[in-house]
């Protein structure tokens, strides 16, 4: 616990199997009340590894793909009583040991959503992440600034807090299930007036870290794109009809 509030980290996991254990060795106990991995039907010793670290383990009776399966963490996580829900990759390419600093910042109540930047600093280029994937992602995040009306050095993380009052008011099981997941669920939060922050992430890209094939990345970069405009044109819309960027309790991002 943090503050009185219980930190809750889930874990989607796919293939994990030989990273699962060092990422659960990185997380400080002090901090984190309750570890919930979700074993999206990996054909390798993902789940069994999982169940032998003492957390709790579960396993999808069918593929569902990875925005499907986040569904299932954050509601999992938020049905356990989290106060305060850590997405965090088991493939260790994301250090598990800024769980309790993002978990600080929304712990002040300031804020509700908290991403862990790979681009701020060196982290990403140091660690080994592809220069055509650093490239891209610093393209996107620069249209995205733009268009969303925020100001963050990456959208592109898969590492994230979110506080239960946003899980309770946004209606995520409506977004999609695919990589486009995380980026309608930032849209959601700020359609819905919930504040966000960043925290520097160092990052490790290793042969048992998972990444997403080229192919489904132009395909998510042109999502994001379509996203990006989809919610300028909401902002430009309301700022005409005098409503303003109000918040729209609930307010979901059109469909990509």
């Amino acid at each position: 616990m943090i503050e009185g509030k219980r930190v809750v980290v889930t874990m989607p996991a796919y293939y994990a199997e030989k990273t699962v254990g060092k990422t659960v060795a990185d997380l400080s106990r002090d901090i984190v009340d309750e570890i919930i991995l979700v074993d999206d039907c990996s054909k390798d010793g993902t789940f069994e590894a999982a169940q032998k670290l003492g957390i709790t383990a579960l396993r999808n009776e069918k593929n569902l793909n990875y925005g499907g399966n986040v569904k299932r963490c954050l509601q999992e996580a938020v049905d356990r009583g989290a106060d305060i829900v850590i997405l965090l990759h088991p493939d260790y390419q994301y250090t598990p040991k800024l769980v309790p600093a993002m978990a600080a910042m929304l712990a002040t109540g300031f804020y509700d959503v908290c991403l862990a930047s790979r681009t701020s600093g060196k982290g990403a280029l140091s660690g080994g992440m592809p220069i055509w994937r650093y490239l891209a992602n610093w393209g996107l995040t620069m249209v995205m600034d733009l268009a969303l009306g925020t100001h963050h050095t990456e959208y592109h993380t898969g590492y994230r807090a979110y506080s239960r009052k946003l899980l309770e008011k946004v209606d995520f099981h409506a977004l999609r299930n695919d990589f486009i997941f995380d980026n309608q669920m930032f849209v959601a939060a700020l359609r819905g007036g919930f504040p966000t922050c960043e925290v520097t992430c160092p990052t490790v890209y290793e042969e048992e870290s998972s990444s997403i094939p080229f192919s489904k990345a132009v395909r998510y970069g042109f999502q994001c794109l379509k996203l990006s405009g989809q919610h300028l044109v909401w902002r430009v819309g309301r700022r005409l009809s005098g409503k303003g960027v109000r918040p729209t309790v609930g307010g979901m991002p059109e469909e990509s």
